[in-house]
């Protein structure tokens, strides 16, 4: 994490640059344990003199922003997704959404880490490991995963590096890497934010979206990221459905809503945590209801089929804009250079999902579009859509994820307690979790999710929920869970037996 030195004494400085000098040291002093940035933007402090230099004013001016690593910023920094495949791939260009966050007068700090790829090269995969950045940790226990994919993001914002982040998601990869390391994270309605020079997986179901410490923080963030970029049509009505998100939130939101309960996450770990925040939000003055059941067979082979579809053709497409120093320009000459580099890329495990997508026929195969369809109907009209209908829901909420699991070279990831996001991911529309207690010293999230455009509201309800449970963990950078003193005193022995001396 190489930084130019500054020209002018730290004394001379105003704010915004003394702000992203702290917010370097942080990353220096924390960063080593749990490898959640990938490389610290150069430039940074000469960004916070330029804000200095104007004087603008605005929530975000001069505040540190970190990158997920997938999405292009200016500058010398390479946008990798994690690949040594693109290494090389500095295009010199700010995505959309980051520069919107200029203009605000954000600072970019620099680049997170993530599962390679998105998460998407194996479903065998280690969630947060990358050939470039090697395994994040999560900060509350340091064997401890982070999810995926945007686990640099929310690792960073959990350990205090930073309070602002950027993660994107195609399926759980905001909303999975906020739960487990006890932050806010946010996955827009689909066509909030502009996609164009982000690394591709699914034209369908990808979107950037915030990870931060609070709902207002993410408030703020969606504010400044939001809206229509001409080079993505999916963001053709977002200007339409602009709000300034953070003057929506209101502490009396809940007031008289009705939320559809769903567990399926749930588990015995997790039912205290569920119970408690079920209580706050009653308190809050929401009517709960009871989800029983609800099919979704629809949803998953068809899901499949469409990501796989969707990530040879979008991933091609960007492949041809990059650098010509970008020896890799399609999925095809991807998957040869991993087998060639074998040893630093597939070490711990293959790319399956790459070969099988390679075998894909493209957006105009008959079973690509009813597949799409299908699972689109499934979890949009007739997923959330009918179980808010059905009950005259506002929302649906639920456990977002199990605790985070270990780390584990050999089985991979081994996700605990299901997972909130599938029905939101794939039908598009919006999915919010936030602190909802710990488990054993680990973190776990509530979920939040609404119809298509109802981002304001969803924001609204887990502020709501958010003021009256603070339940924001605080990380301790323990080696493992067993370390906590609640855990390691139960591992010890309970009872001595004395034993009779033998005569």
């Amino acid at each position: 994490m190489a930084l130019l030195a500054p020209s002018v004494p730290v004394w001379a400085a105003g704010p915004a640059e003394l702000a992203t000098r702290a917010a370097i040291a942080r990353v220096l002093r924390l960063d080593p344990m749990i490898h959640a940035v990938i490389a610290l933007d150069p430039t940074a402090i000469q960004q916070a003199r330029n804000v200095d230099a104007i004087g603008l004013r605005g929530p975000l001016a001069g505040v540190s922003v970190l990158i997920k690593d997938n999405i292009e910023v200016a500058g010398p920094l390479p946008t990798t997704a994690g690949s040594l495949a693109l290494a090389a791939n500095v295009s010199n260009r700010d995505a959309p959404l980051v520069a919107r966050l200029r203009r605000s007068g954000a600072v970019i700090l620099g680049k997170t880490n993530l599962s390679e790829w998105a998460n998407i090269r194996s479903s065998h995969s280690i969630s947060g490991w990358s050939a470039v950045g090697g395994q994040t940790r999560n900060p509350h226990a340091l064997d401890r995963n982070p999810c995926g994919s945007s686990s640099g993001s929310g690792a960073a914002v959990a350990a205090g590096e930073v309070d602002y982040a950027i993660g994107t998601e195609t399926d759980g990869s905001i909303t999975c890497p906020a739960s487990l390391n006890g932050v806010v994270g946010f996955k827009p309605t689909v066509g909030l934010v502009s996609r164009t020079h982000i690394v591709p997986i699914s034209v369908s179901q990808d979107t950037a979206g915030p990870i931060t410490r609070t709902v207002y923080q993410a408030a703020v963030l969606l504010s400044v990221i939001a809206g229509s970029d001409p080079a993505d049509p999916a963001t053709r009505s977002a200007d339409a459905h602009l709000v300034d998100y953070a003057a929506a939130l209101s502490a009396n939101s809940l007031r008289g809503t009705r939320l559809g309960v769903m567990r399926f996450a749930s588990t015995a770990q997790l039912d205290p945590s569920l119970e408690a925040a079920l209580a706050i939000l009653r308190a809050q003055g929401a009517i709960l209801v009871e989800i029983k059941t609800f099919d979704d067979k629809l949803i998953g082979e068809n899901e499949t089929r469409v990501l796989r579809t969707e990530l040879k053709v979008g991933l091609n497409a960007y492949l041809a804009t990059t650098p010509p120093s970008v020896a890799t320009r399609t999925l095809a000459q991807v998957i040869a250079f991993n087998e060639s580099h074998a040893a630093q890329e597939m070490g711990l495990f293959g790319q399956e999902t790459f070969i099988d997508a390679e075998k894909t026929e493209g957006l105009d195969d008959p079973v690509y579009k009813t597949a799409r369809a299908d699972s689109l109907a499934a979890a949009g009209v007739n997923g959330i859509d009918r179980l808010l209908a059905a009950d005259k829901l506002d929302a649906l909420i639920g456990p977002t994820v199990g605790p985070a699991w270990k780390i584990d070279a050999v089985n991979g990831d081994q996700f605990s307690g299901g997972g909130a996001g599938n029905l939101a991911a794939v039908a598009g529309y919006p999915h919010l979790t936030v602190p909802m207690g710990v488990v054993r010293g680990m973190p776990v999230g509530l979920s939040f999710m609404g119809t298509k455009w109802s981002d304001a509201r969803i924001l609204s309800f887990g502020y709501a929920y958010e003021q009256a449970s603070r339940a924001l963990a605080h990380p301790r950078f323990l080696p493992s869970v067993e370390q906590s003193p609640p855990v390691l005193q139960q591992l010890r022995p309970q009872h001595n037996i004395v034993v009779p001396a033998v005569h």
